[in-house]
């Protein structure tokens, strides 16, 4: 692996499991057993490594929230977007428990993950619009859009309002579940009769999970 991608993963790793604010660019360093101004051949500062982290959050929402293509609707192809929101939110942690503070100073990087979050938006209605017409789920077409927007914001914020909310003192996988099971309750209020039973299936895998977790 490049010195480079070591850096971005380690750096990664240290922001997840102590809070971006405590760490230092000598603190990744020291992990790595690197010199501070190696890192500083391939890094300006630390806004700069996160902005290499977040390419590899735009490249997963890419990925992970693409509209299904001639398929029917199954609990693999379900579990498969509900692991991707899973995914995104355990591997970029540090970023959602500090995201306000995160754009706030870098200007930059808050354009293009507002650019990000429409497009993920705009996925996600195309999803939800599949699923109304597949028959799997019964939805106002001019609440689409709105609907996919509060499924975002409960993702974006879930891990803000764990840490506030409770006396945990870090995010666990468990909690992350937890989210996505709350995200199952709205779908299940607009669950059609016939995809109900696909719906418990999702909700007792998760719940399994969380347990287990």
């Amino acid at each position: 692996m490049k010195t480079r991608d070591k850096i971005v993963l380690a750096s990664l790793e240290l922001f997840n499991e102590h809070g971006e604010r405590s760490i230092t660019t000598n603190h990744i360093a020291a992990h790595l057993g690197i010199s501070p101004g190696n890192l500083y051949y391939h890094f300006r500062n630390k806004e700069d490594i996160i902005r290499s982290i977040f390419t590899q959050y735009e490249e997963h929402l890419e990925s992970g929230f693409q509209p299904y293509r001639d398929g029917p609707v199954t609990v693999e192809l379900l579990v498969g977007y509900f692991d991707a929101m899973f995914y995104t939110m355990w591997q970029f942690r540090f970023m959602y428990a500090n995201l306000a503070d995160i754009l706030s100073r870098d200007e930059l990087l808050k354009a293009r993950y507002l650019k990000a979050q429409e497009q993920v938006l705009t996925r996600c209605a195309h999803v939800l619009e599949q699923l109304c017409a597949d028959g799997f789920l019964t939805i106002e077409k001019d609440k689409v859009r709105d609907l996919a927007d509060t499924i975002k914001m409960i993702v974006a914020s879930w891990i803000g309002y764990q840490l506030t909310q409770s006396s945990i003192a870090s995010i666990t996988k468990g909690n992350l579940y937890e989210g996505l099971l709350r995200v199952l309750l709205i779908f299940r209020g607009y669950a059609t009769p016939s995809s109900l039973e696909t719906f418990n299936r999702l909700e007792s895998h998760y719940l399994s999970l969380a347990r287990a977790a």
